[in-house]
This record gives C-alpha cells, sequence and structure tokens, in this order.
C-alpha cells in the first residue's frame, strides 16, 4: 500500500472496533496479534476500542479455566457501538462476545468484517469427541454474515473455499524481528546440548505429550503453561524442564539457548510460535499440516515429518542464518496494511 492509498483510507475510516473473547493476561495466537495489530493501528492514526471480557462478568471455560467466557454482554456491547460508532467492526473469535457482537451489528444493519483464526472445531473435538460436525456449522453459520472473512494464508482460504466458507480475504501474519533476535549469551542455566524446545500452550489440542516422549539426545526444554502442565509434570518433570510462560527479552532469551523447536501441533492455522522461533534461528521440526507446511522450506528452515524424531535431529544440521531470513519476509507492518485494506473494502461505504 502506497501513501496516497493510506491517505484515501485514513480519511474513510477512522474508528474501528475489535471484538475478541480472549486477552491478556491469556497467552495465545489471538492475544498475540492483537497485541502486534493494535498499537500499529493507533500508530497509523486509528482510533481502536476494544471489545473484550475483561470489561465483563465471566466464567472459566470447562476443562481449560484460563478461558473466561463473558456473560450476557449483549447490552454492554450494544452502548460501546452505540457511543463509538465506529466506521469498522471486526469479530475475532467465535465465542460469547463474538455471538453477541454478531447479533448486535445484525440487528442494527451493521456491517462486520470475521477473523477465522483458530480450527475451534479441532480443540473441541479432541476433547469431547462427536462434536466435529455441529460446532463445523455453527462456525460456518457464524462466518456467513459477514461481509467478509479473513484468513491467515493461501490454504487455510482454499481449505474453508473447498467447504462452503464464502468472501474470504487473506491476512497474513508476521513476527516481531526486532524483538525475537537470538541473544549470544542468554542469562539462564546451562544445559547439555543439543537442547530441543517445546514452545507453546501445554493443552490437548496442541499434543505437547507427543513432544515429551520423543527419544532425544541432550535436553528438552518446555516454555509454556495450559491446563495440561500439572499433569505432564508430575510424569515428564525429572527428565525435562519446565519454566512456564515467558514473555517479551525473557522469552529470548529462553529461545536463545535452543538448538531446534519442536512443534507437535496438528490443528494450526498458521502457527506464531514457528515465525519466532526462525527469527531466533531456530530450525522448526513439524508435522506437515497446515501452518507449518505454509513456513517451512524444508532442508533450509526445518524439516516436516511423522517421525518428528528424526526431523528433529535433522534440523540440527541446518543454518540458523537460513531460518532467520525466513522470519525476516513476515513483516508485521505487511499485516497491518491488509488488515486496513481488507476493512475499509468490506465494510466502509
Amino acid at each position: 500500500m502506497n501513501a496516497g492509498d493510506q491517505n484515501t483510507v485514513s480519511r474513510e475510516m477512522k474508528k474501528i472496533v475489535i471484538v475478541t473473547d480472549t486477552w491478556s493476561p491469556q497467552i495465545n495466537g489471538v492475544v498475540r496479534v492483537l497485541q502486534a495489530l493494535i498499537p500499529r493501528l493507533e500508530a497509523r492514526g486509528y482510533a481502536v476500542t476494544l471489545i473484550e471480557p475483561g470489561q465483563f462478568k465471566t466464567v472459566p471455560l470447562p476443562f481449560y479455566s484460563e478461558v473466561r467466557l463473558a456473560l450476557f454482554p449483549r447490552h454492554r456491547i450494544v452502548q460501546i457501538l452505540d457511543t463509538v460508532q465506529p466506521d469498522a467492526v471486526c469479530i475475532v473469535t467465535e465465542g460469547p462476545l463474538g455471538w453477541a457482537a454478531r447479533g448486535v451489528c445484525m440487528q442494527s444493519n451493521r456491517p462486520f468484517v470475521t477473523w477465522y483464526h483458530s480450527h475451534f472445531q479441532l480443540y473441541v473435538d479432541v476433547r469431547l469427541h462427536g462434536l466435529l460436525a455441529p460446532i463445523h456449522a455453527a462456525l460456518k453459520r457464524f462466518h456467513s454474515t459477514a461481509v467478509a472473512t479473513m484468513v491467515s494464508t493461501e490454504s487455510l482460504r482454499k481449505e474453508m473455499l473447498s467447504v462452503g466458507f464464502k468472501n474470504l480475504l487473506i491476512m497474513p501474519l508476521g513476527v516481531d524481528t526486532k524483538l525475537f533476535v537470538r541473544n549470544p549469551t542468554p542469562p539462564i542455566p546451562l544445559f547439555p546440548k543439543p537442547i530441543f524446545v517445546y514452545f507453546s500452550r501445554l493443552a490437548t489440542e496442541k499434543s505437547p505429550e507427543e513432544f515429551l516422549k520423543l527419544k532425544l539426545p541432550g535436553t528438552k526444554l518446555v516454555i509454556g503453561d495450559g491446563p495440561l502442565r500439572a499433569k505432564l509434570e508430575k510424569i515428564y518433570g525429572t527428565s525435562h524442564h519446565f519454566v512456564g510462560y515467558k514473555r517479551g527479552q525473557e522469552l529470548v532469551d529462553w529461545l536463545s539457548c535452543a538448538d531446534v523447536f519442536i512443534f507437535p501441533s496438528r490443528t494450526e492455522t498458521f502457527g506464531l510460535v514457528a515465525l519466532e522461533a526462525l527469527a531466533c534461528g531456530i530450525p522448526v521440526a513439524a508435522h506437515r499440516v497446515m501452518g507449518p507446511r505454509d513456513i517451512i522450506t524444508e532442508g533450509k528452515d526445518g524439516y516436516l515429518s511423522d517421525d518428528l524424531q528424526e526431523a528433529a535431529i535433522k534440523c540440527l544440521e541446518l543454518s540458523p542464518e537460513e531460518c532467520r531470513k525466513k522470519a525476516l519476509l513476515y513483516s508485521w507492518e505487511r499485516s497491518v496494511d491488509a488488515f486496513i485494506k481488507n476493512m475499509s473494502e468490506s465494510v466502509v461505504r
């Protein structure tokens, strides 16, 4: 987008409301995307109003107490939209706030854009088998009334088109390559080399136990937390190092000691953690599934295989410089450009 295009968009779209069912202190892909996106939008002169669970009474999500569900949010959403009078509304998640905002927008004939971030139906199916079809139908219904739905990759767009989703726009994601830079002397304990790291939520849909069961030399490091941590640490804590959630430079310091990032999840639509590892010069061993296969160039910055043990060992031979080069292709500024273009062309009349 050139300067003239940005000025045109700025005249048309000044105020944006973003609705999300997940927000800080949660740590997940949606939160991290929004934390990168919102300040960059504001730096370009957009007024962003966030509607998130902390503004409402909430209850914990069963089986996942870190996630809080907003109770009876519709009235307050009406008040916020009436007060702000936004030029554009983006609904990021399909939870109680997302459904309520959708209903309010439809009732008031206010166009809105949705954002398909996660294969939520797969997340539920790994916990409660048999709900895949009805949840998929509900998600399709949710997004069907949006003027457009944003997705992170072309492969995800093609998959969704094949099952009947419509009006899909690409919203590429990025990585902060100024923050995620390998620290050659990180202030952390020395571990036997090589060091293989798992870096994600400790939740069923991320398959952390597959990583923990791998037979690998050196050290296995677990960065992250979640509903499975207590159970997994009890079983594997004597032979693995669990360090919990890390943020900012502390996260970069822990990643900087690693030689290979192992990403066992099969439910991703993208996988920001893979980009963050690559930015620190760490090759990625992952399954050949959506997300990793959209990012990784095999033999240069990672390997994709059903056999993660073999893939991880092969990654030890790869160049940190090639990994960093891949991450530099993914800019948050490019993401912001796409978000502005998608929103302005979809909802501004």
